[in-house]
């Protein structure tokens, strides 16, 4: 049976998106019933039950009579704890498992938008790498591997892997000293690149694989 997700939870994943983005900074005051309600084209119940789930989830904090306030930008759920508890090891291979899959689905249903996201955040992932640049480096390499995450048709894939990224980004932070393994896989990021853009799912996992193996 296909669950069908209700209003205010549709609405909570939109202001969880936009909390994570930077649209609504930490301790930034969200806007008033009304308007949330007009910017979502929902009522009221709506808007109260999403602001009460994501404050569940600790993204936000309700202050009687001031307002509603940005918590957290990963709120505290048991999924982002569990990736801070895991083994490098563990990670990595969770990593792999997610991204296999979603470079096969994105490859199926990227748009053309995805694929210039991709284009640009690929360019960066390159210059910054040539460029010696670690922090910067291994931050747009995150954010490529985003977009493609983003563009794979499956939103709890595209959570999965929000979630273990910033995890990925700190683990690369304690392995590398230098940006040459980002260089040595640049090549194999574009044939990844023109797989998805070639919607052949088939070489996406293919190179997806060799970058794996390669870091």
């Amino acid at each position: 049976m296909i669950k069908r997700i209700s209003l205010a939870e549709e609405v909570a994943e939109r202001l969880k998106e936009q909390i994570r983005s930077g649209v609504y900074p930490l301790d930034t005051k969200l806007p008033t019933e009304p308007a949330l309600m007009k910017t979502f084209g929902v009522g009221r119940s709506s808007i109260r039950e999403a602001i009460r789930i994501l404050s569940n989830l600790g993204y936000l904090r309700v202050q009687q009579g001031v307002g509603t306030f940005v918590a957290e930008k990963e709120g505290n759920e048991t999924l982002g704890q569990a990736f801070e508890r895991a083994s490098l090891a563990d990670l990595l291979e969770v990593r792999q498992l997610l991204e296999i899959r979603i470079a096969e689905k994105a490859a199926l249903n990227r748009t053309d938008k995805d694929l210039h996201k991709m284009s640009l955040l690929l360019d960066d992932r390159k210059a910054k790498a040539e460029s010696g640049e670690l922090i910067a480096c291994i931050e747009a390499d995150i954010l490529f591997h985003q977009a493609i995450a983003d563009a794979c048709g499956n939103p709890m894939l595209t959570e999965l892997y929000s979630a273990s990224s910033k995890h990925v980004s700190l683990a690369f932070k304690q392995i590398y000293q230098h940006t040459q393994v980002f260089l040595d896989t640049q090549e194999a990021h574009v044939k990844l690149f023109t797989a998805i853009k070639q919607r052949d799912a088939l070489r996406a996992h293919e190179f997806l694989n060799e970058i794996i193996e390669a870091v």
